[in-house]
């Protein structure tokens, strides 16, 4: 890997900047404000894809985040309800290169600017983000502040000051702060152009599967694309018990997605989960679900120096030797040296060629490291859902 830039320190503001982004080490970029006016501090990312941006600020897994999009047409498809995967954005904030582009799509039921506004989310456009994203891609993705003010007055002392303040992701939680607060049942399937979401009550399917879906940051097309899969879900908090999953007798469980360090959160989940593997009941975990269930498997996790952000992201199946194109959202990462022996490596990136996923030799368990349901990407990886279900029905039928 390359040295870290030398950070630029470009005090003087260029005329017309309302908005300015300050980085831990003192590196300041500046820009026009968009959204919402105010600051907000977190973890500065960037994400390579090219659609979805209204899903990648709604989902979970990004609290805690300020998003650098390196695609420059953010706002050509506009923003609707149908495309949130979460209810309140998660993101500290969002910056993008040119300004916002007026939409043109006939599914857009608001301009971005107005959805980041009516969401509070601060933002930041005209940016040099290829230059951004080379500082995080060589120097790690750093704390910072984006601050909008309409007036052009900044205190830059004082924001780097907070960007420094703010402790990071290692050793987080930000799994309670994104999980429901009891538990529901979800019914809701998958969009499609002719006729919107289904339902599985109102469409008249009857569930094959009971599954209970911890959600530890859950994005709502992952629990859709489980219904889609005949499965009738009941989602509990992150904080649940075996007791209070095992309760409602489910075929499977769940492990979602979500924010923050796996260890933080394993501190109460890792238990839980192996509990849950001593029940016998099949268990399929994604993102920080996959890492929760590796510590949960005696593995270990470290944090990646830019973590995998985006819908192009190559893994290889091991045990097929097929690549899918999958789409990515984690800074944290299972250690393969960690694995015990009963656990097998069944998918790598070939990125940079960390775990993608496992299974486990003699349990019906299995996990990835990236997003199957695709939402935004490519839908290489659906047929993971299938695999759980059949892995439940071969359960059921012993």
């Amino acid at each position: 890997m390359n040295a870290a830039p030398a950070p630029s320190t470009e005090t003087k503001m260029p005329s017309g900047a309302t908005a300015v982004l300050v980085l831990d080490d003192g590196s300041v970029f500046w820009g026009r404000g968009i959204g919402a006016t105010g600051s907000n501090v977190g973890e500065v990312v960037f994400n390579t894809g090219i659609t979805g941006y209204q899903e990648v600020l709604t989902d979970p897994s990004y609290a805690g985040q300020i998003i650098t999009f390196t695609f420059p047409h953010i706002g050509n498809v506009g923003a609707n309800p149908e495309d949130l995967e979460s209810t309140t954005p998660a993101a500290r904030g969002c910056i993008i290169r040119d300004d916002i582009t007026d939409p043109s799509n006939y599914r857009s039921a608001q301009h971005l600017d107005a959805w980041l506004k009516s969401n509070n989310l601060v933002g930041l456009a005209g940016l040099d983000t290829r230059r951004l994203t080379r500082r995080i891609r060589d120097g790690g993705a750093p704390k910072g502040v984006v601050c909008h003010n309409p007036d052009g007055k900044f205190d830059l002392e004082k924001l780097r000051a907070e960007a420094n303040a703010w402790p990071g992701l290692n050793g987080m939680d930000l799994a309670k702060d994104v999980t429901c607060r009891q538990t529901y049942d979800w019914t809701q399937t998958r969009w499609t152009k002719e006729t919107g979401f289904g339902d599985l009550e109102k469409d008249g399917r009857t569930p094959e599967f009971n599954v209970v879906a911890v959600d530890y940051g859950a994005k709502r097309n992952i629990l859709r694309c489980l219904a889609d899969a005949g499965c009738k879900v009941t989602v509990v908090p992150a904080t649940a018990t075996a007791e209070d999953i095992l309760r409602h007798n489910p075929d499977g469980v769940f492990l979602s997605n979500g924010p923050g360090d796996p260890a933080a959160t394993g501190e109460y989940a890792v238990p839980v989960v192996q509990e849950l593997m001593k029940s016998g009941k099949p268990i399929f975990g994604i993102c920080l679900g996959h890492q929760i269930l590796a510590l949960a498997l005696g593995a270990k996790t470290y944090k990646l120096a830019l973590g995998h952000r985006g819908s192009n992201q190559p893994v290889q199946d091991l045990e097929t030797g097929k690549v899918e194109i999958t789409s990515q959202n984690h800074g944290f990462c299972v250690d393969r040296d960690s694995l015990p022996k009963n656990v097998i490596e069944t998918h790598k990136s070939l990125f940079d060629g960390v775990v993608e996923g496992l299974r486990v030799t003699d349990k019906p368990v299995f996990s990835v490291q990236y997003h199957p349901e695709a939402s935004p990407g490519p839908q290489d990886s659906h047929y993971l859902f299938n695999r759980f279900t059949t892995l439940m029905a071969d359960q059921k039928a012993k």
